[in-house]
């Protein structure tokens, strides 16, 4: 999932050369977030690789975040390899390569390239609909971007006391590790669901007017389910693990193979199939839905 981009000093806070940003980081010190809101999402991001302490071992939370180190934790997440010219950057500049990934995968689209610029709610909301694009689709209509991420849960609101959906707020370091830790768990999901549905579509057969498959058995932390509506408008539903074997003509048009997480019923997957032809239809939620 990991991509080896080179990270260079100006990122970070100068003093040091260059740091791996595919790399999971020793946690031997939290002496300036172990009591921060914003603790396991840090913790999850720097044993995963995709944020970063500074040179002296501190991570710094309060501290406003630039450009530059929200894109390449966007980077790292989404593992991207490829490039795309970014003529905005002269070559050599400590931060191309990064801007090079990130242009290619779309994170850039609409952004004004400054790697050292102070991120509002609003500005990272936008890198964050840009690099999930392929996964969620676009952001919310009717909304901003911050408004849309908030409503989506992946971005905190305003303090008590002032407008729910400032975008002009500045982004943390720790604001950003908590909407990062949202984006790895969420990619991860993703590819989990993927990998089941590929299962279950393995396992499904047409014969002698019915169909049938094995509900993947999954884990402990998601719900796997097969659903049928019935010509009465009754329901049939099969869980992880379940065999079925479901008489097509007594059934309407479209099974459905869902895949939720216990924790937080979001969804690793959704996807809808024929009953005639196994032709399916990925229908996982996108961000143009409202909760």
């Amino acid at each position: 999932m990991m991509v080896g981009i080179t990270v260079g000093q100006s990122i970070w806070g100068g003093g040091w050369t260059v740091y791996p940003a595919a790399a999971a980081q020793p946690l031997q010190t939290m002496t300036d977030f172990a009591a921060h809101p914003a603790r396991e999402s840090i913790l999850l991001g720097l044993q995963k690789g995709f944020i970063w302490k500074y040179p002296d071992g501190r991570f710094y939370p309060d501290k406003q975040i630039v450009q530059s180190q929200f894109v390449a934790s966007l980077v790292a997440i989404r593992g991207i390899k490829e490039t795309a010219p970014v003529h905005e950057l002269p070559a050599g500049h400590w931060a191309k390569g990064t801007y090079e990934r990130a242009k290619k995968a779309g994170i850039l689209t609409d952004i004004k390239i400054d790697p050292n610029k102070l991120l509002t709610k609003e500005e990272a909301a936008q890198l964050v609909f840009n690099a999930w694009k392929p996964y969620r689709g676009v952001k919310m209509n009717g909304y901003t971007n911050t408004g849309a991420l908030i409503t989506w849960g992946w971005m905190d609101p305003a303090p008590a006391g002032q407008p729910k959906f400032r975008e002009d707020l500045p982004v943390t370091r720790g604001d950003a590790a908590k909407m990062l830790a949202y984006l790895w768990k969420d990619k991860g999901q993703l590819e989990l669901g993927a990998k089941w549905a590929e299962e279950f579509e393995k396992s499904l057969k047409i014969s002698n007017g019915q169909i049938s498959g094995i509900v993947p058995k999954g884990d402990k932390n998601f719900t796997i389910r097969v659903s049928f509506v019935t010509l009465d408008n009754g329901r049939l539903g099969y869980l992880n693990g379940e065999s079925f074997k479901v008489d097509i003509k007594k059934v309407n048009t479209i099974m459905v193979l869902s895949i939720r997480n216990n924790t937080d019923s979001s969804d690793a997957g959704i996807i809808h199939y024929q009953t005639s032809n196994l032709k399916r239809e990925l229908k996982n939620k996108q961000f143009s839905l409202t909760n």
